[in-house]
Parts: C-alpha cells; structure tokens; sequence
C-alpha cells in the first residue's frame, strides 16, 4: 500500500486508506439511498433474500426519482437512464442484502470504466436501457486477452468461436450464466440491457461480503477484473461522482 492515503467513498461512508484506516459519515451530502428513490416503501416492505436470478419488484423507471437522476446526471456527466439503472441496483441490494454496503456511486464508477457508460465507440441508450449499437470486446482469442472458447453458441456476444464480453458492465457469457439478473422486472434477463447488467454487478461485488469494509471492497472491485490498477481508477472513478454530487444544492 502506498503511503499516501486515499479516500475512497461506500455509500455514504468515506474511508480514508493509508497508514491507518478510518470510517467518518458524510456531513456535507446525504446517503446516496436517501435521494435516489421516489418511494421505496414497497420495494423495502417485501424484501428477502433472493436468487440471483429473481425479477425486480418495480421498475427501475418506477422507483428512482428522475428529477434526482437528472440532476445527478447533470454533475457528474452520467446519462439519465445509465443513472436509474445504477441507482436502482443499489435500492435493490440493499434491500436483499442489507449488510452489503454497496452504493450507486461504485456501480456507476464500473460502468464508466467498462463502457462510458454504454457510450462507447457511438453507441447509445435507448429508453428501454439498450445500448444501440449492442457493445462487444474484442474476441477472448488469447492474442492480448485470456483465451476463452465459445460458451453460448455465440447468442450473447455473436462469436461462436470465441467469448466476448458484452454490454454496458461487459460481462463474459460464463460469467452472465452465474449472475444473470432481472433488473427491470420484464422476466428476461438480458446483459445488454443496462437495469440487468448493474443488478447483476450489484449482486455480484455484495458477493464478496460488507463492502464497507476496505479490504473487501478492493477485494470485490478486483474480482470483477483482476487488476489493483483497475481497482483504484474504480476507487477514483467513485470518489468523483459522489464529489460531484457532493457540490450540488440538495433538490427541494
């Protein structure tokens, strides 16, 4: 670990890394979960541990406040819709799991990494959350990548011969197989629609255990791709949306 210290922000939570740790609440902003939804009396009511495979309750469209994605859209240059969609999922987790600790901001940091947020090389999000054109990594061919075999005839990635990552969080097929999710509740589960694919990354770090804590954190964002490299630019990605949002005036 390096020696100078590095804050990094959970949900609400900051926690300053370094030569010693220490956990402080937030007094300049609130909770991210205190803003994001319009209600969620009843997704939190009927709450329970769930397969991964479940469907949402509500409709993420549904259930975040579009006057508060808006305006966090605005701050932190996230498309609207990318900004329900994680928002959404951590409503979601934290109603399945409460102890994850997750927040919209880590979500959101991935998302950016992994496909700007489903802008990348032109493409678009619809109203549906699909990403037009569908998004692709390069073949897994083992040529500047882990090589990986077909595992699903080429339906999600379109590449029989070789896996690919796909959509806006940039799952390998294998991979969406474990953690295939429904995030907007229309029974399909699907990783090139954008409210899948973040509950599905949602499900998929909370798997790691209390993301409040730093270690698993890291641990959980360095699951997703293994790098520590990619888990600081996750770190900072994180920390400057909830700076962003941070500087903004509370909605009335």
């Amino acid at each position: 670990m390096s020696a100078f210290l590095r804050v990094i922000v959970y949900g609400g939570i900051v926690v300053i890394v370094g030569a010693a740790v220490m956990l402080t609440r937030l007094t300049s902003i609130e909770a991210p979960e205190a803003r994001i939804a319009a209600s969620v009396a009843a997704p939190m009511a009927a709450a329970a541990p769930v397969a991964p495979n479940a469907a949402a309750l509500v409709a993420p469209t549904d259930r975040v406040d579009p006057l508060w994605a808006a305006e966090t859209g605005a701050a932190t240059g996230i498309p609207a819709r990318a900004i329900i969609a994680y928002a959404s999922a951590d409503l979601t987790v934290g109603a399945e799991q409460p102890g994850c600790g997750l927040g919209w901001n880590t979500i959101a940091a991935i998302g950016a990494i992994e496909s700007v947020h489903a802008t990348i090389d032109g493409s678009r999000l619809d109203g549906q959350g699909y990403p037009s054109p569908p998004i692709r990594g390069p073949a897994l061919d083992g040529h500047g990548f882990a090589a990986i075999a077909d595992t699903e005839d080429g339906v999600w990635d379109g590449d029989a011969v070789w896996d690919r990552a796909v959509g806006p969080m940039q799952f390998i097929p294998s991979t969406w197989a474990d953690w295939a999710a429904d995030g907007n509740g229309d029974g399909m589960t699907d990783p090139n629609q954008i409210d899948d694919a973040a509950l599905a990354t949602a499900r998929y770090l909370c798997a790691t255990g209390d993301l409040s804590s730093p270690q698993n954190w890291r641990a959980a964002v360095f699951s997703y791709n293994h790098l520590e490299s990619y888990v600081d630019d996750v770190a900072a990605m994180a920390n400057r949306y909830t700076t962003a949002v941070g500087s903004q005036p509370a909605a009335g």
